[in-house]
């Protein structure tokens, strides 16, 4: 039996392990010369130059990043309205159906949201005549949806905290509900609105099924491009794209860390 001082120790160690050994060995083959992704056979960067060259990838990581970053603010406006409105307006005709609305795409399979989009989508298109076919559009939509709802829980849970004798102040001095809430709610809930619209960028780039089932064609996002390679055998260019992705989130959590160390005060750092 392990002494309590060494249990967690270990269990931590193991759990590391088991959660980075894999994005470790990706890095590393996606730097072998093999076309074996399990045999390495010495080191080469040729598969980056592969990658850079296959039109197919490229474009659908531009995809992509287009998809999430209108979906990510389409949700990020949606879902902090629903905030507002739940958080504010606590008695209201429809509270309960609109709480559960925004709660449902959390626990909901997303074979069983991409399906449901999907029937949406051919019902709008034979009464209205839109969207004319499944592409970019619908996938903005489908993923707008979903993402709304982990936007709302966070900027809920930052409204639910939210000193409102600010807010009361404001309009006591004579500032309109309007001007409150650009020039003093959304300031201080700036940080839950990043996070937001952070948590929905990644989850509309990260999407595959709910994209597979509301897509058509010319409109494969990048998950649905990387599936279809893999399916055949893991390329050495999808190591290579998956390192150049892990690499770009590194840095971006490095410099949110080191401006966010910046940003205290001397006596917190010291």
């Amino acid at each position: 039996m392990f002494r309590r001082g060494w249990f967690l120790p270990i269990a931590a160690s193991l759990g590391f392990v088991f959660l980075y050994a894999p994005i470790i060995s990706l890095v590393v083959f996606s730097f072998n010369e093999n076309r074996l992704v399990t045999i390495w056979s010495g080191f080469s960067t040729k598969w980056y130059g592969a990658l850079f060259a296959d039109p197919q990838m490229l474009g659908a990581a531009w995809l992509s990043l287009q998809i999430a970053f209108f979906s990510a603010t389409i949700a990020l406006v949606l879902g902090t309205l629903c905030a507002v409105a739940l958080v504010r307006f606590r008695k209201f005709r429809g509270r309960t159906v609109l709480a559960g609305t925004v709660s449902a795409p959390l626990v909901m399979p997303d074979v069983i949201t991409g399906l449901a989009l999907l029937l949406l989508f051919v019902a709008m298109e034979s009464t209205l005549g839109w969207p004319a076919g499944r592409g970019i559009v619908t996938i903005i939509i489908a993923h707008s949806t979903f993402c709304m709802a982990y936007v709302c829980v966070v900027v809920q849970s930052r409204l639910a905290d939210f000193d409102m004798s600010l807010e009361e102040a404001a309009m006591d001095l004579g500032a309109s509900p309007v001007r409150v809430f650009f020039d003093i709610t959304l300031p201080i809930i700036a940080p839950a609105l990043v996070s937001g619209w952070l948590l929905a960028f990644t989850l509309s780039l990260d999407d595959l099924v709910i994209a597979s089932f509301v897509s058509g064609p010319g409109s494969s996002t990048l998950p649905m491009v990387i599936f279809s390679k893999v399916k055949l055998g893991v390329s050495p260019d999808v190591n290579a794209l998956a390192t150049i992705i892990i690499g770009i989130v590194a840095l971006g959590v490095f410099a949110a860390t080191i401006l966010q160390l910046r940003s205290r005060p001397k006596k917190a750092r010291a």
